[in-house]
């Protein structure tokens, strides 16, 4: 399961009632690639995939999660920091066991191949 903090969800809540066209919710992905493996992927969706996993944050915020990504993401804690780095959502993934130094990008295999890490932020 995903688990969104406080802020990450205020956060969330304030894109979702700015948007001017009917979105329903975030989705929040696991894609290949990124300099360790694997990289997060935040975007809107207008509903959920028939076969995504929803999660509800009080009655206004969803979370949409397809069955690829879920088992990547199980137990990850996703937070909102606004700091001297940057403003962006943070991600604490426990079934990273390699990440890179921007925390955009993980692997679960510690024997994966690194590469040239970039500092932006999902």
């Amino acid at each position: 399961m995903v688990m969104l903090t406080d802020k990450a969800v205020d956060a969330v809540r304030g894109v979702l009632t700015a948007q001017t066209e009917m979105v329903a919710g975030l989705r929040v992905l696991v894609k290949t690639g990124g300099c360790a493996g694997y990289e997060y992927a935040l975007g809107l969706e207008v509903e959920p995939a028939a076969d995504d996993a929803v999660l509800a944050y009080g009655d206004d915020v969803k979370v949409f999660v397809d069955p690829v990504s879920l088992p990547l993401l199980d137990g990850v804690t996703v937070d909102f920091v606004e700091d001297i780095t940057g403003v962006g959502f943070r991600f604490d993934n426990p079934n990273a066991v390699k990440t890179c130094g921007c925390g955009s990008s993980f692997s679960t295999d510690a024997n994966a191949p690194g590469g040239t890490c970039s500092s932006k932020r999902a």
